[in-house]
């Protein structure tokens, strides 16, 4: 299904989300994860008026979004960096506030589709997986490197692995011998490591191993953490944020973020909630919103995607 890369995922819903922020003149609109331009080139589509800011920490990505995103003009401004770097860019670029933010978490389509980029179980690759190809450590490094310890640590917070002491065994052991280099043998590892019963459920057995490497070298987890806020304060009163998660550990920071945003800071027992204890965010969604069943069978990788929108409803007290 080759063409599932070209598909955003539930474009439509974002779009409708962020709409009542988009339609003044002037609007602008950041996408913090630029990927392939989909949801980009929607935005600009769709709100004719409305200026685009977008990011991606792939300079591959950049380049083929630069050219999808062509027609537009200037009114996309296309920026290399990552998405906690927010604050900075809009800086730089003389923009204080913005009228919209869309996020679309985890592994591009491009990055899955490239087999060089060691980010897909299902085909033999160098264990890389960094988004950013010009920086910091590689899978296998992690992999080869690690204390034992260390590794149990990263399967267990962001793979959410039962069985990472025993594939970090079967890991520490194989490195011995010779260190990692390629994707297909860890999978093998991993499939001789676990007992047959968690085999047989949920898919490939190697998924949450290859999410916590994936999220270990790209620090997504803590990125994430500093950008939501980041982009819910760099929102203008009525504009709007809207977050696609794939996994329940984004989806959670991005849900304590809004909670913490939509809930009134008053001392309890207060007749009357000062101005300066209000909530900042009103929520869109109720919970995380999920991709049709329509969608989930145009575009397979829509399956685990979970929205949730908010809006800024009044300034941060001084």
């Amino acid at each position: 299904m080759r063409n599932s890369r070209h598909v955003p995922v539930m474009l439509q819903r974002c779009l409708d989300l962020l709409a009542p922020a988009l339609e003044r003149p002037g609007a602008v609109v950041v996408d913090c994860t630029l990927g392939l331009g989909g949801h980009s080139e929607a935005l600009l589509t769709r709100f004719p008026e409305a200026r685009l800011v977008a990011l991606d920490r792939d300079k591959e990505a950049l380049r083929l979004s630069g050219e999808r995103l062509a027609p537009f003009g200037d009114r996309a401004v296309l920026v290399h960096a990552v998405y906690d770097e927010l604050p900075d860019v809009l800086r730089r670029l003389g923009v204080p506030r913005v009228r919209g933010v869309l996020f679309d978490l985890g592994v591009s389509s491009m990055q899955l589709d490239e087999a060089d980029r060691g980010f897909a179980y299902a085909q033999d690759a160098p264990l890389d997986m960094r988004m950013d190809q010009s920086t910091g450590v590689s899978a296998a490094e992690v992999l080869n490197t690690y204390a034992p310890g260390e590794l149990v640590r990263v399967l267990r917070a962001y793979g959410e692995e039962k069985q990472a002491k025993r594939i970090v065994s079967a890991i520490v052991r194989e490195r011995e011998k010779a260190p990692f280099t390629g994707s297909a043998r860890l999978v093998e590892l991993i499939r001789d490591a676990l007992p047959q019963a968690v085999k047989r459920t949920g898919g490939n057995p190697a998924k949450r191993t290859f999410q916590a490497l994936r999220i270990e070298v790209n620090g997504e987890l803590a990125v994430l953490e500093r950008a939501v806020p980041a982009a819910v304060k760099a929102l203008d009163v009525g504009g709007r944020i809207a977050v696609l998660s794939y996994q329940s550990l984004e989806d959670r920071l991005v849900k304590q973020v809004f909670a913490a945003g939509a809930t009134s800071t008053a001392p309890p027992g207060l007749p009357v909630v000062p101005e300066r204890y209000q909530p900042r965010l009103k929520l869109l969604t109720r919970g995380a919103e999920l991709p049709t069943e329509e969608e989930i069978a145009e575009n397979r990788r829509a399956a685990p995607a979970r929205l949730r929108g908010a809006e800024r409803i009044r300034e941060d007290a001084e």
